[in-house]
């Protein structure tokens, strides 16, 4: 399982969500409903299930019977690849997934995490807003509709060992998970030595020197107890986690126009409310760090050479066609 979705995950367990649903009423025969297949990897008691339950009921009542959603979750679908894959093969309709699924779609939206380009959360939703045509158009020709974006959190560089600037983290073994190009590309510009292992092998790996560098969000750190072998983070962080929900296009397009234009607002409705969470669970999982004795670097003393480490690396993944320079170069226009 790659880090990023593992990074969801956590996320999204992470936090506790109330979200109100109204009884559904329904003046339709069940018979004659659409039923939307829907899969996540996230347990089933995790608010991310709670918001995809909640959303349903919400989404029965305004249809008025006519749409609703099947939940599929703790990863009995399996993984966001078997996801897209069985989406695309017509055993699902819709899925929550996090970058490598949204990748398999259209593997430029990885652009979105270029690191040191979208660092905060207005700046990602501002770049997302203008370049919405272009992003909807690669998912759209990739065979899915996007329902709505889906974040989990800001990505940090911790270290077992001190360190303030990339220089001090040289040829050091690093977490690359094992499907994550940006990652990569990062922990080699730092000039660290890239270690491809699963999630569930970074903290017995931290415990024999294996790795003592990981990329990660502080929710992964504290949900995965990683910062009990953790001694340093970065104040600041290279990316923001994105995922999102998506659907089949040949499913959403089979539904009426009033329902499609339903759908798409209940689903910017839920995602409002969980990235809300989100947001507060990775800042007080950060606070929560600090408390623990997670010694904070601040980066702002070497900003040149992390700005420096952060171009490098975003410049390399458009030299190996991850995305392309011309995305590259309107993201970064997007953002200012």
């Amino acid at each position: 399982m790659t880090r990023w979705r593992l990074f969801c995950i956590a996320a999204l367990t992470a936090a506790a969500l109330l979200f109100p649903g109204s009884a559904t009423v329904s003046s339709v025969d069940a018979e004659a409903a659409t039923t939307i297949r829907i899969a996540s990897l996230a347990p089933p008691g995790s608010s991310f299930v709670k918001v995809l339950k909640a959303w349903s009921r919400t989404l029965e009542k305004e249809t008025e019977g006519r749409v609703e959603l099947r939940v599929f979750s703790g990863g009995s679908e399996g993984d966001d690849r078997d996801l897209i894959r069985k989406i695309k093969t017509g055993k699902l309709d819709a899925a929550g997934v996090a970058t490598t699924g949204l990748s398999l779609i259209a593997p430029e939206v990885q652009v979105l995490t270029a690191p040191g380009l979208l660092t905060t959360d207005a700046a990602l939703d501002q770049a997302r807003t203008k370049l919405d045509e272009r992003l909807q158009k690669m998912i759209e020709d990739g065979g899915f509709k996007l329902l709505t974006w889906g974040d989990g959190g800001k990505n940090r560089v911790f270290s077992s060992t001190a360190f303030s600037s990339p220089a001090d983290l040289a040829k050091q073994p690093a977490w690359a998970g094992k499907d994550n190009a940006v990652v990569e590309e990062f922990v080699k510009a730092i000039g660290a030595n890239p270690v491809r292992v699963g999630a569930s092998g970074v903290f017995p790996a931290l415990g024999n020197d294996k790795l003592q560098i990981v990329p990660a969000s502080a929710m992964a750190a504290v949900a995965f107890q990683w910062y009990t072998r953790l001694k340093a983070m970065t104040s600041g962080n290279f990316n923001i986690i994105v995922g999102g929900s998506v659907i089949s296009k040949k499913k959403f397009d089979a539904l009426t126009a009033e329902d499609q234009e339903t759908l798409l607002a209940t689903a910017k409705r839920a995602a409002e409310k969980l990235d809300q969470i989100v947001q507060r669970d990775d800042d007080r999982a950060y606070e929560t760090l600090v408390t623990r004795g997670i010694t904070v670097v601040d980066t702002a003393a070497h900003q040149a050479a992390w700005d420096a480490t952060a171009k490098k690396a975003r410049e390399r993944l458009a030299e190996r066609g991850v995305y392309s320079k011309s995305l590259l170069r309107a993201v970064e226009t997007a953002a200012k």
